[in-house]
């Protein structure tokens, strides 16, 4: 769905590139996280393959074409939720929806039902310029599915959402996903990438330092460990195992059967870890 190969890009007036020998590829069907702190690069490579940057260096092909030679049909098929909302205020939910709408020459979602999908269905008559810093992003969700897109560039798209409301947002992702909609998404929300992502790209000063799926990741920098948590005469204690040959493993068997046990984990590590041990930068 995107391949890009050697791109790179320096702002006018700047002096560094803000983008140096960028290099990947994304899958049809795949939710692919670009993961890294504020002014890592995420942003700018979202605006260039958006169309919104032009002056880069490399080789972009999207669906298939050389991106400087999509003209405004790229954008009846992609569809785009920026970090900052931007709506119309003094137009009610649907009023912005509809217009939004009126924009596309193909088949389009209906308004209302994409506001029941955001959580917004009972919000639908009320001027954007009332709504919370939440609810316009959820409404900027909702706008950047109106035209049915192949592919979809989600900004920060749970930020500033309470727990009921960003779970809601990463389910309509991963239906989207399973519909097979191809999904960029550029966040610093390690735990939202974990959940989402089919692979992630770790990148800090406009150089990505690795891709690879969670999972693997969390395998090769996660410690092979099993620790146990138990109780004794009303205090906790902990004992930590060999994961490989575990089921041999008699301190841990005798363990199980003598002592009340009241948690058991393997030493996995996170996203954010790996991203901190990997890049040497902590998540701003």
């Amino acid at each position: 769905m995107i391949e890009v190969k050697n791109l790179n890009f320096t702002y006018a007036g700047s002096t560094e590139p803000a983008l140096k020998d960028i290099n990947f590829g994304i899958e049809q069907g795949e939710i692919f996280g670009f993961l890294g702190p504020s002014g890592a690069g995420k942003s700018t490579t979202q605006k260039i393959l958006i169309g919104l940057l032009k002056e880069y260096q490399g080789a972009i092909t999207v669906m298939g074409r050389d991106l400087n030679t999509w003209g405004s049909d790229y954008y009846e098929r992609v569809g785009v939720s920026f970090e900052q909302p931007n709506h119309f205020l003094k137009l009610t939910a649907l009023e912005n929806l509809t217009y939004f709408r009126s924009l596309y020459s193909g088949v389009t979602e209906d308004p209302q039902t994409l506001l029941e999908w955001v959580g917004l269905g009972e919000d639908g008559e009320k001027r954007v310029g009332q709504f919370s810093k939440g609810m316009r992003g959820r409404l900027t969700v909702a706008r950047a599915l109106i035209n049915r897109p192949e592919l979809l560039f989600l900004d920060e798209p749970t930020s500033g959402l309470d727990p009921v409301n960003a779970r809601r947002i990463q389910e309509l992702i991963r239906q989207k996903r399973d519909e097979g909609t191809t999904i960029f998404l550029t966040t610093h929300n390690m735990a939202v990438a974990d959940e989402l992502c089919n692979r992630v790209a770790f990148i800090t000063d406009g150089a990505i330092q690795l891709i690879d799926t969670p999972r693997e990741l969390k395998l090769r920098y996660g410690k092979r460990l099993v620790r146990v948590e138990y109780g004794i005469n009303g205090t906790t204690k902990k004992s930590e195992f060999p994961l490989d040959e575990l089921g041999n493993n008699l301190p841990f068997l005798d363990l199980l059967r003598r002592e009340h046990v009241q948690t058991i984990h393997t030493q996995e590590t996170t996203l954010e870890n790996i991203f901190i041990k990997v890049t040497g930068r902590a998540l701003e």
